[in-house]
């Protein structure tokens, strides 16, 4: 897709981090913009915010873990503009841990956001779009869906398998004959809200657990992740790279290159039978 101007974009997690960013560089490029978001609030902040400087906005307040909620964002772009021209699969939540500390219940709030979320996106917004006859989607993964960094399973393992669908569903379009393009988003330290998105788990913020007590070498890595986050890149510069990524119809959207030596070295444990590695964690 080489031209924004005047098309229709669709954000999910739109109202703040990476999605915000996504929604004030679609502005900036002429499009019509849908943001979504499950917290009300904040999207109207948001959405007032990309409208103020000249951009046509539809806030819609979305749960992508929900069906009815994504089939009706759905029907709301479909009743305004038709289809989307390019959708941003970007909603994403985090909790971690040790792996036999992570609950059933945080399992299940991340998996439904950050995979299966998207699944229903692209199952409601994709077929337009093949109606019509071209587009592009991009799904927000990360380093973490290419790597295997500790305390992350459930964030890990979703955005892996964001990587594995965004693959397939590339492979499912060419079948098709669809000229819809995709790209997955892997990024790596980006200053967001990510270890703060418990706020919006079902239940409130995860208890702490007063028989659990973590290490010394697991607070100092909280630590080191915390600050790595802190110092990470803007989510305008993410942006940035995303639509070059898009204009250019790459797949690949990597946005930190000294994350680059994690997925080699993962790679060469696999096809050399290693062990996975631990140190080399750019933190």
């Amino acid at each position: 897709m080489e031209q924004f101007e005047g098309r229709v974009a669709v954000v999910t997690g739109a109202a703040s981090g990476i999605g915000l960013g996504l929604a004030h560089r679609a502005a900036a490029e002429g499009m019509s913009v849908v943001m979504a978001d499950v917290e009300a609030d904040a999207l109207s902040a948001a959405s007032d915010d990309v409208a103020s400087r000249g951009a046509e906005v539809m806030a819609v307040r979305c749960d992508v873990t929900d069906e009815q909620s994504v089939a009706e964002l759905a029907r709301r772009v479909s009743d305004a503009h038709g289809a989307c021209d390019l959708l941003f699969n970007n909603a994403g939540v985090s909790a971690g841990g040790p792996m036999w500390e992570v609950s059933e219940a945080d399992w299940d709030w991340v998996i439904g956001v950050n995979l299966t979320g998207v699944a229903r996106c692209i199952r409601h917004l994709v077929p337009p779009m093949i109606a019509r006859g071209g587009g592009h989607v991009v799904n927000t993964a990360s380093m973490a869906g290419l790597s295997a960094m500790p305390s992350t399973g459930p964030y890990s393992a979703s955005k892996h398998a964001v990587v594995a669908m965004s693959e397939i569903l590339a492979h499912d379009l060419t079948l098709a004959g669809s000229d819809v393009g995709v790209s997955v988003l892997c990024p790596g330290w980006v200053v967001t809200g990510l270890m703060e998105s418990d706020r919006n788990r079902p239940g409130g913020p995860r208890p702490e657990d007063p028989d659990s007590e973590a290490s010394p070498e697991q607070e100092a890595f909280r630590e080191a992740v915390r600050s790595a986050f802190e110092a990470g890149i803007s989510p305008e510069e993410v942006a940035t790279t995303v639509f070059e990524a898009v204009r250019q119809g790459r797949f690949w959207i990597l946005t930190h290159e000294d994350w680059n030596r994690v997925a080699e070295v993962r790679c060469r444990d696999i096809l050399e039978g290693r062990s996975p590695t631990l140190e080399l964690w750019p933190i």
